[in-house]
């Protein structure tokens, strides 16, 4: 028999020949003469190990493995949901790789909880913000009783259970990446990017667990999920849990007249960017048609002018005076309810707050106003806040029942995540979200395209 030796180097990992002689290995592994031995991904930490234990002619010392195994006992002893222990299940099937979907809400974590328990091994949550990372601490350091280390937003404690950002994932896993058996990916959406997918490469754990509720991607890098966590396990749509194990809810698309002074600048500017680009024979539903524009309107007068009618028209749809007297009538209506007011900029959350006396969270608001701001608003303190983009995901708000989307991107992930921010189950509630659209503007081809999900085809 001949004895290999494996090793973790720098997101890598390198198997040696005590021999010297040439070796055959699966995967990506290649011969690096600097160092006359075969290198590959951490990622085939397990591929590697499988393939060689089923070997005949090879034995293996494992030097590159530095996670642990560990007796985890859950504090929470809730029954899991059916979705929740159907989705365990569909996970452990295909060998504890993975990515499930479900909805805002259906208890995506209690299912990472239930499967960290499963397999025992040193573990690292990684997740898109750092609101989201210490929401993930609190939570496991409760459910699980013991320490867990921080990896990011000015920490750095490691421990066999850790929580971490992507960006921090990004940094650190070089270093890291033989010190944990499994890893969850909270809104594994962001995973599939060029940067962020090398934290999951360099890792050698070889249990993996995606979380999201949109797994779509429009860049259409969403087939890399097989690669660095592992396929689609289970998928459980909102519109199969809504009512039963999360709120019932309803949609409103409200169209909102444009004043005189405002339709007709809206025209003005409209007819000057889309002449431009009809002149320059600039198609904008082409894959490259965005590229183009922002090309050729930077090379003459005409073309800056163009640029400026798209942003001056695009700006008088998404905050035209209609929709702040509609959303007056919208919060006395529901006055009493905790509602939540969704825009596509900073300026529109700002101008909200003063007009309605509202708080305001944004990407500038401090860590420790934003917590207050959101314990006001769940205990009813507040009954109402204005946002841009940062609760299109991962914030835990379930005493929203109502939400305004005033304004937002063609994104159908942005419009998913936010009707989930109010479909948390509390009691009887049913949620209700309303879409105010500009109307005879570009607004309503908007809308249509972040529409195109069964959420929204009831």
């Amino acid at each position: 028999m001949r004895m290999l030796s494996l090793t973790f180097d720098a997101g890598t990992l390198v198997v040696r020949s005590d021999d010297g002689q040439p070796v055959e290995l699966p995967g990506s592994f290649v011969f690096d003469p600097r160092i006359q031995a075969y290198r590959g991904p951490a990622l085939e930490y397990r591929q590697l190990v499988s393939y060689l234990a089923r070997h005949e002619t090879y034995t293996y010392r494992d030097e590159a493995r530095a996670y642990r195994k560990l007796e985890l006992p859950l504090q929470d002893t809730r029954t899991p949901f059916p979705h929740q222990s159907e989705a365990l299940a569909a996970w452990q099937e295909t060998g504890g790789r993975g990515v499930v979907v479900l909805p805002t809400g259906s208890g995506k974590t209690f299912v990472a909880e239930l499967a960290i328990r499963k397999v025992g091994r040193s573990c690292l949550v990684v997740t898109p913000t750092i609101d989201l990372m210490q929401q993930w601490w609190r939570g496991l350091t409760e459910r699980f009783g013991r320490p867990v280390g921080m990896i990011g937003g000015g920490s750095y404690e490691v421990d066999d259970l850790c929580v971490t950002t992507y960006d921090s994932a990004y940094l650190h896993m070089e270093h890291l990446g033989s010190r944990f058996g499994m890893l969850v990916f909270d809104e594994a959406h962001h995973l599939p990017s060029p940067s962020y997918a090398l934290a999951a490469e360099s890792c050698v754990a070889p249990y993996r667990l995606g979380l999201t509720a949109t797994p779509e991607r429009a860049d259409g890098d969403a087939s890399l999920y097989e690669i660095l966590i592992g396929p689609i396990v289970y998928n459980k749509p909102i519109t199969e849990l809504a009512g039963t194990h999360l709120a019932d809810y309803s949609l409103f698309q409200l169209e909102v007249p444009l004043e005189a002074d405002e339709a007709e600048a809206y025209v003005a500017n409209r007819t000057l960017y889309t002449e431009f680009v009809r002149a320059q024979g600039i198609r904008m539903s082409s894959a490259g048609g965005w590229q183009a524009f922002l090309r050729e309107s930077s090379r003459s007068p005409e073309g800056r002018a163009a640029y400026q009618g798209y942003l001056a028209q695009k700006d008088i749809a998404l905050t035209c005076r209609g929709k702040l007297s509609k959303l007056q009538e919208l919060l006395a209506e529901h006055r009493g309810e905790r509602v939540i007011v969704f825009t596509n900029d900073n300026r529109t959350v700002y101008e909200i707050s003063r007009r309605f006396l509202i708080p305001a969270l944004t990407h500038h608001t401090p860590g420790k106003e934003r917590a207050h701001i959101l314990a006001a608003f769940n205990d009813g303190r507040y009954p109402a806040l204005a946002t841009s983009r940062v609760l299109n995901e991962g914030v835990d708000i379930p005493a929203a029942s109502v939400g305004i989307v005033m304004s937002g991107t063609s994104s159908v992930r942005e419009h998913v995540q936010r009707l989930g921010r109010i479909l948390r189950q509390q009691g009887d509630k049913h949620a209700r979200l309303y879409e105010l659209v500009a109307a005879d503007t570009h607004e309503k081809f908007i809308s249509t395209r972040r529409r195109e999900h069964d959420a929204y085809r009831r």
